[in-house]
């Protein structure tokens, strides 16, 4: 039986749109697993450096690859391959230690080594404050329209790199804390809202940050849409999408 020239170019036509997109998938497969990674931000702990609804990339190469690099995250090897430590400052992805099934976001305060202590809501760094300036209060808007304004400071790092930090409230729960002796192969991470961070103060939930447990470096916010919206409802992105903040390099 003959098959048609028409049915020869539906056939064919039909398996070179299967081999474009086998080769699409491998290609995100690849960048997503050796070069960048997006992520999406559910919780305050990084006000206001990065909001709830904020989308970003994480490069994946920029401290090598550790079996958390890859998908699913199968244990072949341990350690890091092509390894480069995470600078004091950086913003980072890991793999909670308690449970790494789930992925937190902080910046990297504590190196190993490091004496970490936070004093009268000052962050000390191997017994010395940290420098900490007042700056214009961050001010939000909640979905019942009531308008919240947090005091903003500024930290600068040792090592010069600067952020903003809030302070929701006077003594907090972790303002004042013993000192942190950051062991060998591992990091201190905090988030930037100060009080409402779950981070390496809290021993029991987070701690210590394993070198392998690092999954990237926060780089740009590529998408941003207010908090309790979703992505996906594109008609409303003239009014929830948060235009200032798209294309903005996470520091």
């Amino acid at each position: 039986m003959r098959v048609s020239t028409e049915q020869k170019r539906k056939e064919g036509g039909f398996a070179e749109t299967v081999r474009v997109i086998v080769h699409a998938l491998i290609i995100a497969a690849v960048i997503r697993t050796f070069l960048f990674q997006p992520f999406n931000i559910p919780s305050g702990s990084m006000k206001a450096t990065l909001l709830v609804g904020d989308y970003l990339f994480v490069s994946k190469y920029t401290y090598g690859y550790s079996h958390y690099s890859l998908p699913y995250s199968p244990p072949l090897f341990s350690g890091r391959v092509f390894a480069s430590e995470p600078k004091r400052g950086d913003v980072v992805v890991f793999r909670l230690p308690k449970d790494d099934s789930v992925d937190y976001i902080k910046r990297v305060i504590g190196l190993p080594g490091d004496r970490i202590q936070m004093i009268h809501g000052v962050l000390h760094i191997n017994g010395e404050p940290v420098k900490r300036e007042a700056v214009d209060d961050f001010v939000e808007t909640d979905e019942t329209g009531h308008v919240q304004r947090v005091r903003r400071f500024r930290e600068t790092l040792p090592n010069g790199v600067s952020y903003t930090t809030l302070d929701l409230v006077d003594n907090g729960f972790y303002d004042n804390t013993d000192v942190y002796v950051v062991p060998p192969g591992h990091f201190f991470m905090m988030g930037d809202n100060r009080d409402n961070s779950t981070d390496s103060r809290v021993l029991s939930a987070v701690g210590y940050v394993p070198f392998e447990n690092i999954i990237g470096r926060a780089e740009i916010i590529f998408f941003s849409v207010a908090e309790g919206e979703h992505a996906w409802q594109i008609w409303r992105w003239p009014w929830t999408v948060r235009w200032n903040r798209l294309f903005t390099i996470v520091r």
